[in-house]
C-alpha cells in the first residue's frame, strides 16, 4: 500500500506529533508567524541545509545541535525575518529561541532545534518571540498542523502540506511534511523567499538511515525544482522519525523496508517541491523538464535544469510563446552532451524539432498548448540512457513587483 491522503496538518498526519502557529508580532500584518512542531518523545533526525557560503545563524545553530545528537523532539520557526548575516548576536538569538522552547517543554535543549525565513540583516525582535515560544509551546496540543504550515509563510499565496502513508511489517506507517517556499528558490540542499521543509514520520529509523533515505528523496525532489535560481541563506530542510509506528526499526534486516519508504518521502517531497514552484511568485505555470536519451542521468539533469532556469525561457512561456531555440540554447550550454541531428523537442505534447529539423506547422498547435497552467517539455537527445527532471515556472512583471518591494 502506497497512498496519498488528505494533507491538511498534514506535518501532524503521523503519530505522536503535534504542533501549532501562532501571531506574535512580527510580521505587522497581524499573520501567523512562529510554530513549533514537538514529537511526544525523542526522535531519530536527519537534516540537509543550504550550500550557500553565507549560512544565517538557525542554519548553523541546528546543524551543530544535530550533528551531536542526532536527535530531535522539537523545532521552533519564525517567519518574517531570516536572522541571516547578524553577527554573534543573531547566533545567541537563534540558541535562547531552541533553549527557550525546550525549557517550556521539560526537554533537554539539544533536543530543540531552530529555522527562521523572512528578511536577511535585521535582527530579530527577539523579546516578543521569546514569549511566543511559551505560547505557542502550549497551544501544540490543541492548534494541529495546519496552524503551523500557515506560521512558516512569507510571501507565499498558500500552504504546501503533503502526506503518504505505506505498510510495513504489517503495520500503517504515515509520513506528513509541510514546506514553505515562493521566491528565492533554487535549492541546493548539501550534499548535493527561502525554502524551510519539515517533516515526520512515525517509522522507527536510525540518523544514518533517514539521512540516507533523505538524501535520495532531495536530490529529484527539492534539488530539482527553481523559481529564480537563486539557493537562500536559510534553505532547511528536517526528516523526524519517533517510532511511533511500532515497527521494527528501518534497514535493520527486514527486506526492501529503505526503498519503500525513500519512494514515499520521495513522494512527499515531491509534492511539497511541486507546489513551491506553483507558487513562485507571481507565476502562472508550472513546467516539468523531462530530458531523455541524454549520455547519463547527470547530465540530464542538467540540461533539464538549464531549460528551467533560464530567463528568456521563462518569460517565453509567460508570453506562450513557443519560441523553443530558447530551450535548445539552454541545453546547449549546460554542459550536456549533444548531437544538434539527434534531436527532437516537445511542448505540452506537440512535437517543434524532429531529429534536428523544426516542425514550423505545429508552431500554433504549440502557443495553445501554452496556454495551460501545467506544461510538458521533453527533450530527446538521442545519445543514451541517461534521464532527468526538473520543475520551473515562468517569470511575470508580478515577480519583479514583488521582490522590489521588501523593505517598503
Amino acid at each position: 500500500m502506497n497512498d496519498m491522503v488528505a494533507s491538511a496538518g498534514a506535518v501532524t498526519f503521523a503519530e505522536g506529533y503535534k504542533a501549532a502557529g501562532i501571531n506574535v508580532g512580527i510580521k505587522s500584518s497581524g499573520k501567523l508567524d512562529l510554530a513549533a512542531v514537538v514529537s511526544d518523545t525523542p526522535a531519530s533526525a536527519a537534516a540537509l541545509f543550504t550550500s550557500n557560503r553565507v549560512v544565517a545563524a538557525p542554519v548553523i545553530v541546528s546543524r551543530e545541535r544535530l550533528a551531536v545528537s542526532g536527535s530531535c523532539q522539537a523545532i521552533v520557526i519564525n517567519s518574517g525575518n531570516a536572522n541571516a548575516c547578524t553577527g554573534r548576536a543573531g547566533l545567541k538569538d537563534a540558541a535562547l529561541m531552541a533553549d527557550r522552547l525546550a525549557n517550556c517543554l521539560g526537554v533537554e535543549p539539544s533536543l530543540c532545534l531552530v529555522a527562521s525565513t523572512g528578511i536577511i540583516g535585521e535582527r530579530l525582535p527577539l523579546p516578543i518571540i521569546l514569549d511566543g515560544i511559551s505560547v505557542v509551546a502550549e497551544a501544540a496540543h490543541r492548534l494541529g498542523g495546519h496552524s503551523a504550515a500557515q506560521a512558516i509563510l512569507t510571501t507565499d499565496a498558500f500552504t504546501k502540506e503533503a502526506v503518504a502513508q505505506i505498510e510495513i511489517a504489517g503495520s500503517v506507517v504515515r509520513i506528513g511534511g509541510m514546506a514553505k517556499g515562493a521566491g528565492m528558490i533554487a535549492p541546493r540542499l548539501v550534499p548535493h523567499a527561502t525554502m524551510i521543509a519539515v517533516i515526520t514520520t512515525d517509522a522507527a529509523a536510525s540518523p544514518d538511515f533517514l539521512r540516507k533515505s533523505l538524501e535520495q528523496a532531495v536530490a529529484v525532489s527539492f534539488n530539482a525544482c527553481s523559481v529564480d535560481g537563486d539557493t537562500s541563506t536559510n534553505d532547511t530542510v528536517f526528516l523526524l522519525a519517533n517510532g511511533a509506528s511500532g515497527i521494527p526499526e528501518l534497514g535493520s534486516g527486514e527486506g526492501d523496508d529503505m526503498e519503500l519508504f525513500t519512494s514515499s518521502l520521495t513522494q512527499v517531497c515531491t509534492e511539497l517541491a511541486k507546489m513551491m514552484v506553483k507558487d513562485g511568485e507571481g507565476g502562472t505555470k508550472v513546467i516539468t523538464y523531462k530530458v531523455v536519451g541524454a549520455a547519463n542521468d547527470q547530465e540530464a539533469g542538467q540540461a533539464a535544469a538549464a531549460m528551467a532556469k533560464s530567463l528568456l525561457v521563462k518569460t517565453a512561456f509567460h508570453g506562450e510563446d513557443p519560441n523553443w531555440g530558447r530551450l535548445l540554447a539552454a541545453a546547449g550550454y549546460s554542459g550536456a552532451q549533444l548531437d544538434q541531428r539527434k534531436i527532437q523537442l516537445q511542448i505540452g505534447g506537440v512535437k517543434l524539432l524532429n531529429d534536428g529539423e523544426p516542425q514550423s506547422a505545429n508552431l500554433p498547435a504549440a502557443a495553445k498548448a501554452m496556454r495551460a497552467d501545467e506544461i510538458e517539455v521533453v527533450l530527446e537527445l538521442g545519445l543514451g540512457n541517461g534521464s532527468g527532471i526538473f520543475y520551473g515556472c515562468d517569470l511575470s512583471l508580478e515577480y519583479v513587483r514583488i521582490n522590489s518591494e521588501y523593505h517598503t
